[in-house]
């Protein structure tokens, strides 16, 4: 039997954040569970003991109360094996309709909220941990942070810029820390991100005509309540990721997450095959 491991999830009342809170305490382990909404936990706090869940208010745009988190966790329990940095939310609106406000509360989220995480699970893994036994840092992104969607742009960015950091964090660590980094890639799953995490500006006049895109990803969100894989099922998935000895840098997850890592890959090497000669000829000339 795996020994019993500890998981710090933000974003734990909703959407992947409950699904894998609800598996992790089923396998056993024990789980700080984190939300700027802490109510939406109340049944499992009635379910499970303190020994085993600890549910924590946690507003990640709040540095501060990250840095607490942190410290209860290493005055309580003195170690932390998994930190799952999932807290985020969905905005739609074209980017000329959307208002910087709207954009800078997105990321100060969906970027600086998971920045600010990360490099707290980093020195808590380095220098609480017993040195050598490092931790797991799963990133939680989207296919949209593989490729920019119309109507998403300013969610695309902040997935993008995700996907930028925790790469650059990982290739930034010392192999002798054993402390791994995945960047978990979703496709559409069936979870309230589509309704409770979700903010949509108005239709930017410009933008009303039917046929363009970002009006029919707008027809395409107001159904992913009712459509979309099972976050259930990720939730095994990456539960068994954290278990990977050597797991990998990215995790797609999801048909529609594969299909859009494979369309990018064919992209760019369509770009390279028909645009790379025109780096041939660029150094100075002697």
């Amino acid at each position: 039997m795996a020994p019993q491991q500890i998981w710090l999830i933000t974003g734990a009342a909703s959407g992947f954040g409950r699904a894998v809170t609800e598996l992790v305490l089923h396998k056993g382990d024990v789980v700080i569970a984190t939300d700027r909404s802490p109510e939406g936990l109340n049944d499992l706090t009635a379910k499970y003991p303190s020994s085993h869940l600890l549910v924590l208010n946690l507003d990640v745009t709040k540095h501060d109360q990250i840095s607490h988190v942190f410290a209860r966790v290493k005055k309580d329990f003195g170690r932390l094996d998994v930190v799952y940095n999932n807290a985020g939310y969905l905005i739609v609106g074209e980017v000329e309709g959307t208002s910087p406000d709207i954009a800078h509360a997105l990321f100060e989220t969906n970027f600086w909220g998971t920045s600010v995480v990360s490099q707290e699970a980093i020195k808590f893994f380095r220098e609480v941990n017993t040195p050598g036994v490092g931790g797991r840092l799963l990133n939680v992104n989207s296919m949209s942070g593989i490729q920019g969607w119309a109507g998403v742009g300013y969610y695309s960015a902040s997935k993008h810029a995700i996907e930028g950091l925790s790469e650059s964090l990982a290739q930034e660590l010392d192999p002798e820390w054993n402390i791994k980094i995945t960047i978990i890639e979703p496709g559409a799953f069936r979870t309230s991100l589509s309704s409770t995490g979700l903010v949509k500006t108005p239709v930017h006049s410009a933008y009303a005509k039917a046929s363009l895109a970002s009006a029919q990803f707008r027809a395409f969100v107001n159904q992913m309540v009712h459509q979309g894989a099972d976050p259930a099922k990720a939730a095994e998935k990456l539960y068994h990721l954290a278990h990977l000895p050597e797991p990998p840098l990215r995790l797609p997850l999801g048909k529609d997450a594969v299909s859009t890592v494979e369309g990018r890959i064919e992209h760019l090497k369509e770009i390279v095959a028909k645009y790379g000669s025109w780096s041939h000829d660029l150094e100075f000339d002697l």
